[in-house]
């Protein structure tokens, strides 16, 4: 793990863009709570049937018998697209490999073989960060790994301090374009009473009795139940 000042500047930056929603939360009485909450951060690391390419992955195209077609190292760019000799510009990000290859297969079908065969495979992913704030030893920003949970996160974080309220830790994430905040109680996910929530990449994690104080009691009156999951401003 490494925090630069750019990434421990974007971790004030992601913290301050979340928190700026609690002054203006929107109260539902029908919030999910206890197990409701798990369906939307899950405690489970299933993976999806198929992963989607995001911008900053590395693939590898390979054209059968076609080497100056092939490419080794596709960087997927800003905008999601890859470049493949004679295919030319490939949208690939919010896509799985398979339909990536498709692509491929069709724009070379049209311009230069008659039957060719691509395979398409993500050889490296990008790096994917989480901002872990409050009553830590070291707040900062830190590499996800493959496999992360709020256990592991907190971990990165060297552990909470003796003053962090461990029944007071909060998930902060965008959902379809809206932030939201989950409540959990680390006592209990140590112990195994609750699951252990997978953590994905941006999401911010905050540790009860922080120096935002007011705007942490703010919070916890608005969403007073334990691991449930509310929105505290929408776009």
């Amino acid at each position: 793990m490494h925090s630069s000042p750019k990434s421990l500047g974007l971790a004030v930056l992601l913290a301050g863009t979340f928190l700026s929603g609690c002054t203006s939360t929107t109260h539902n009485a029908n919030l999910p709570r206890g197990a409701a909450a798990y369906e939307v951060i899950p405690p489970t690391l299933s993976q999806p049937t198929t992963y989607s390419i995001v911008p900053a992955d590395t693939l590898q195209v390979r054209v059968v018998g076609e080497p100056d077609l092939s490419v080794e190292k596709a960087l997927v760019d800003d905008a999601g697209f890859i470049h493949v000799p004679v295919a030319g510009e490939i949208k690939a990000a919010g896509r799985s490999a398979p339909e990536v290859a498709n692509d491929i297969t069709e724009r070379l079908r049209r311009k230069y073989l008659r039957d060719p065969q691509v395979a398409v495979s993500v050889d490296e992913l990008a790096l994917r960060y989480v901002s872990v704030e409050g009553e830590v030893n070291k707040p900062g920003v830190y590499e996800l790994s493959k496999n992360a949970t709020l256990l592991s996160a907190i971990a990165r974080a060297e552990s909470p301090l003796v003053t962090a309220k461990l029944d007071e830790v909060v998930i902060f994430r965008t959902i379809n374009g809206q932030r939201m905040a989950a409540r959990f109680n680390l006592k209990d996910i140590r112990t195994g009473v609750a699951p252990d929530p997978v953590i994905l990449d941006g999401d911010v994690v905050m540790i009860g009795n922080s120096v935002i104080k007011g705007l942490w009691q703010d919070f916890l009156k608005a969403a007073p139940v334990f691991n449930a999951f509310a929105v505290i401003s929408r776009n």
